[in-house]
């Protein structure tokens, strides 16, 4: 989990606090919104929805702003119709990228990301190149300092966890799939502050790379991340300890 857990402590350092708050809003409201649309609006009966919400309000999104979103993918508040795409190919230094988009539109959408891959020295990759590389896992980030470590073992495990790692001041609880909603709504209602909960794409091995590379690969990561229609990146790079990411 050390790549994850590095590439997790670089993003949050980036700014959940700040400028990048509202643009991760916006990517939950599409996830909230879709979900809402191809499943219902009750969470109970939508475990896709009800695990897009636990992941908001890790992210303490208002509650507010998830009610409108689950309107609004109901037909209740107007409906844009998103499409989820994923691109697959390699960054700088041969590491392999994962893309998950949701757009509403699919030209646009193709054309930037590829746009991204080819300006940042990467190249896109067939379907299925490096999607094998990966397996989709749970997890539930919380800060070293703010709670307890034998505490959230406790909770996290009985709730059905796999995995509990401390490293560089994050500790980073791993599930299952199916086991995701649990632990995290076990955690959050034992009121542990969260600094993200995501359903994501872990790989199954990393690649140590050098700061240059890593920071061409970074530089890449943070332009896609900045797109409007791309919802999640992952990727199979990791970083040296002292990279402190990309000005």
């Amino acid at each position: 989990m050390s790549g994850h857990s590095k590439w997790a402590t670089i993003k949050h350092a980036k700014g959940l606090a700040d400028a990048k708050r509202g643009k991760l809003f916006t990517k939950f409201i599409k996830e909230i919104s879709i979900a809402a649309r191809m499943g219902g609006g009750d969470p109970n009966a939508n475990p896709r929805l009800r695990a897009v919400i636990l992941k908001a309000r890790a992210a303490n999104m208002p509650k507010d702003n998830i009610e409108r979103a689950i309107k609004k993918g109901t037909g209740e508040d107007g409906a844009t119709s998103y499409e989820e795409l994923v691109y697959e190919g390699y960054a700088p230094g041969g590491i392999a990228v994962l893309v998950e988009v949701l757009t509403d539109n699919h030209n646009r959408a193709a054309a930037d990301v590829r746009n991204i891959f080819n300006k940042s020295g990467g190249n896109l990759g067939t379907s299925g190149s490096v999607s094998r590389m990966f397996q989709r896992k749970g997890t539930i980030e919380l800060d070293a300092e703010k709670v307890n470590e034998e505490e959230v073992m406790e909770v996290a495990l009985e709730a059905g966890a796999d995995d509990i790692v401390n490293e560089d001041g994050v500790i980073t609880v791993t599930t299952s799939p199916d086991a995701f909603a649990d632990v995290t709504e076990a955690i959050q209602n034992k009121g542990f502050e969260t600094l993200s909960a995501e359903l994501g794409l872990i790989p199954d091995a990393y690649t140590p790379v050098d700061k240059e590379t890593a920071a061409k690969v970074q530089k890449m990561i943070d332009k896609l991340e900045d797109n409007d229609d791309v919802q999640n990146v992952y990727h199979t790079a990791e970083y040296p300890d002292d990279f402190e990411g990309v000005e």
